[in-house]
C-alpha cells in the first residue's frame, strides 16, 4: 500500500493537468482537505482537494504543478481544511495571497484559527442594512448612497482611476456622528506590483495603514492561488466584525482576475463550459464571496464590501459584471467619456445604482430632502444627456430654450457635482448644497420630484427671501 494510516502519504500521482493533479489509491479523503506536496527536488507546495471519485482525489495545487513529477512526488493529506490564524495583530500588516506575512514582520500569534470558507449564517439572523456611510464623494453620498453592511461593486474598464477611487473611499469612509474609523481589508487578486505599491503608499502617507490589512496575490503569483485569497481576507474581516465588534470595509480587486482563475481551474478539470468559457457554477461561487458582507443581529460589527472589477471589452453584459450585479445591491459605473473630459471621479450616475439607498437616507438618517434632490438631479441630468445626443444630430441651433437650459445643466452637473479633488472630502450637507445650487438654475415649476415644503425650506431663492 502506498500510504500508512498514520501519515496518509502517497506517491501515486496518476495525472497532471495545468494546476490540477490526480492522486489514485486514496482512502478517507474529504472535500476541501488540505494537501502537502513534496516535489523530487525538495520543494514544498500546498493544495486542496477539489473532488473525490472513488479512490481518486483531484487536487488543486496553489503554487502550480511546475516541478511536480508524477512518479516521485509525495502527497500528504492532512485531514483538515484551510484555517487562517486571526488576531488584532493582523491590522497594519501585509500578507501574501496564501495568508503568509510578506512585510518582514513576525508570524501572527493567533487568538484562534478560523476556516477560510466561513461559518454558515442563518438568513433570519441577518440585520437589514440601514446606516448611512459618508464616503465624501458626491456621486455616491448624494446619488448612490452606501450603507453599512452593503455590497456595492465598482464597474470599471482598463485605464480608468478605479484604484484611486477605492483608496479615497477607504480613507474617507465614516459614519456621521460616530468617531470610530473603519478597519479596511484590502484584497488584491492578480494586480501589478505598481498597483499594490500605490495602495500601500497611499495608506501609509495618509496615516490609515494601522487600520488596514493587505492580502496581495500579484500578477506574477500563481493564478490558482486567487481562488483562496478573497476567502482568507474575508475570514479576517469576519473576525474583526463579529468577534471584535468593528466596522469593516472590504475592497476586493480585481474580481475579473478571480473569475479568470476560476475558468482556468474549470478548464483543467475538463468541465462543460457555460457562457464565454466560464464554469456553470460561476454565479454560485461569486455568491459565496459577496454574501459574506452584512450585519448580524446582536452583533455590533459589520462588513461592507466594495468589489472592483474591470469589464472586458467595456462590456457590462460580460458574465462577471452581469452576475455580480445580480448578487450585489447595485453598482457604481465608471465611464470613459467623463474620464476623457478630465473629470474625476468619472462615475456615471445614470447606470449606477444603490438598491439600499432608500433605506439609508431621509429624515433622522441623512436629511429630509435627500431623496427628492437625488431624484431631481438624476432626472435633469438624464434629460441633459439626451439633449446632448440630439445636438450631435440636429445641431445646437435647432434647440428650444428649455433644451438649452438642460444642456447647460448637464455640463454644470459634471463639472460641479461629479468633479472633485482626489483629496476632497465633502460632507453630505456640502453635496446637497451643490445639488440645490444646480437645481436653482432650473425653473421652479420643473422641480416636480421634490416636496414643495422642501423647496421652500432649502431652495436658495427662498432662503434669500
Amino acid at each position: 500500500m502506498a500510504a500508512t494510516e498514520k501519515s496518509r502519504e502517497y506517491k501515486t500521482v496518476s495525472e497532471i493537468s495545468g494546476p490540477l493533479m490526480v492522486v489514485r489509491g486514496v482512502e478517507g479523503v474529504g472535500y476541501d482537505e488540505i494537501v502537502e506536496i513534496e516535489t523530487p527536488d525538495g520543494r514544498e507546495k500546498r493544495g486542496q482537494v477539489l473532488e473525490v471519485r472513488g479512490d481518486e482525489a483531484v487536487v488543486q495545487v496553489f503554487e502550480g504543478t511546475t516541478g511536480v513529477d508524477a512518479s516521485e512526488t509525495k502527497v500528504r493529506f492532512t485531514g483538515s481544511t484551510i484555517k487562517f490564524p486571526v488576531s488584532m495583530d493582523l491590522l497594519g500588516r501585509v500578507f501574501s495571497g496564501r495568508g503568509e506575512p510578506v512585510d518582514g514582520g513576525p508570524k501572527i500569534i493567533p487568538e484562534e484559527e478560523l476556516d477560510i470558507h466561513g461559518a454558515p449564517l442563518n438568513p433570519s439572523r441577518r440585520d437589514y442594512p440601514t446606516d448611512f456611510i459618508q464616503t465624501g464623494m458626491s456621486t455616491i453620498d448624494g446619488m448612490n448612497t452606501l450603507v453599512r453592511g452593503q455590497k456595492l461593486p465598482i464597474f470599471s474598464v482598463s485605464g480608468l482611476p478605479h484604484n484611486e477611487l477605492a483608496a479615497q473611499i477607504a480613507r474617507q469612509a465614516t459614519i456621521p456622528g460616530e468617531e470610530e474609523e473603519f478597519a479596511v481589508i484590502f484584497c488584491a487578486m492578480g494586480i501589478t506590483h505598481e498597483e499594490a505599491s500605490f495602495f500601500r503608499k497611499n495608506f501609509e502617507e495618509t496615516g490609515a495603514f494601522e487600520n488596514v490589512s493587505m492580502f496581495l496575490n500579484l500578477a506574477d503569483d500563481p493564478a490558482i492561488e486567487r481562488i483562496i485569497t478573497p476567502r482568507i481576507a474575508l475570514t479576517a474581516a469576519e473576525y474583526f466584525a463579529f468577534t471584535q465588534g468593528m466596522h469593516v470595509l472590504v475592497i476586493l480587486t480585481n474580481m475579473t482576475n478571480y473569475g479568470e482563475a476560476l475558468r482556468e481551474a474549470s478548464a483543467a478539470r475538463e468541465e462543460v463550459p457555460s457562457r464565454r468559457g466560464y464554469p456553470g457554477y460561476l454565479y454560485t461561487d461569486l455568491a459565496t464571496i459577496y454574501e459574506r458582507a452584512g450585519r448580524i443581529q446582536g452583533k455590533e460589527g459589520s462588513i461592507t464590501q466594495m468589489p472592483i472589477l474591470t469589464m472586458p471589452s467595456d462590456d457590462i453584459t460580460h458574465p462577471i459584471p452581469d452576475l455580480t450585479g445580480y448578487i450585489t445591491e447595485g453598482q457604481l459605473v465608471m465611464e470613459r467619456e467623463l474620464h476623457r473630459k478630465g473629470i474625476y471621479p468619472p462615475l456615471n450616475v445614470l447606470p449606477s445604482l444603490s438598491r439600499l439607498m432608500k433605506d439609508g437616507i431621509g429624515e433622522r438618517k441623512t436629511r429630509e430632502d435627500h431623496s427628492g434632490v437625488s431624484n431631481q438631479l438624476y432626472s435633469a441630468y438624464a434629460e441633459g444627456r439626451d439633449v446632448r445626443s440630439l445636438v450631435e444630430v440636429v445641431g445646437e441651433e435647432a434647440l428650444s430654450e428649455r433644451d438649452r437650459r438642460y444642456l447647460e445643466f448637464a455640463d454644470k452637473f459634471e463639472n460641479q457635482f461629479v468633479r472633485q479633488g482626489k483629496d476632497e472630502n465633502r460632507t453630505l450637507e456640502q453635496t446637497l448644497e451643490i445639488g440645490w445650487d444646480l437645481l436653482s438654475e432650473l425653473p421652479e415649476a420643473e422641480l416636480k420630484r421634490i416636496e414643495s415644503e422642501h423647496i421652500e425650506k432649502y431652495h436658495p431663492l427662498h432662503q434669500e427671501e
